[in-house]
């Protein structure tokens, strides 16, 4: 949410917002998926295929769970990051995108490239400006209204929320974060079969 609003509030507001999810996905396919591939690449590769990198030019790309990634895609993402560009899988062209990266993680990067499991010079390529979102259950005032939001996307149209399920929301303690806040308010909207959400 924070990224897409850095998105639509930039000059590249026009321009694409694309993301990936980095976490639990192989390797090759999230490199694949990033930069996509030259036609006879690898075994199925029978066309040429656009990465998200290169589909996202001009825009902006969310790199979620960034500390997820190898080490040698750490690599590649550092010279993206250095010199805007990228080469597809089994080419040797080179592209020039021009693409602002936002990159999230629940974990420490800091303390992860201090230690080795992640490459410092990505680290602080990545750390021009940090902002620290603290966790659900460290801002519950921002619950209903997030809430609200989901519930008015999801269900395309406005179900107001019954205080005692909105206090029930505040109350919990969200170890899944906004992921979890997300998948508990699609179930409701689902599951609601008059014109208010109830606990």
């Amino acid at each position: 949410i924070a990224a897409k609003a850095i998105h639509q509030l930039s000059r590249r507001k026009e321009k694409p917002f694309l993301g990936q999810f980095c976490g639990s996905i192989p390797d090759s396919l999230l490199e694949s998926e990033l930069f996509g591939y030259k036609k006879g690449a690898f075994t199925g590769a029978n066309s040429d295929k656009q990465g998200l990198l290169e589909a996202a030019d001009g825009g902006t790309f969310f790199l979620d769970e960034i500390a997820d990634i190898s080490t040698a895609l750490q690599a590649k993402l550092l010279r993206v990051l250095e010199n805007m560009e990228i080469i597809r899988l089994g080419d040797t062209k080179v592209k020039k995108i021009d693409v602002r990266i936002v990159a999230a993680t629940n974990k420490d990067l800091h303390a992860l490239s201090k230690d080795g499991n992640f490459r410092e010079d990505l680290f602080y390529r990545l750390n021009v400006f940090p902002i620290k979102m603290p966790p659900l259950r460290e801002r519950r005032e921002d619950i209903p209204l997030l809430a609200s939001h989901f519930v008015k996307k999801l269900a395309q149209k406005e179900i107001p929320i019954d205080p005692s399920a909105a206090k029930k929301l505040e109350g919990y303690y969200w170890p899944g974060n906004i992921r979890q806040l997300i998948n508990v308010i699609q179930r409701a909207v689902i599951i609601c079969d008059s014109n208010k959400i109830y606990a």
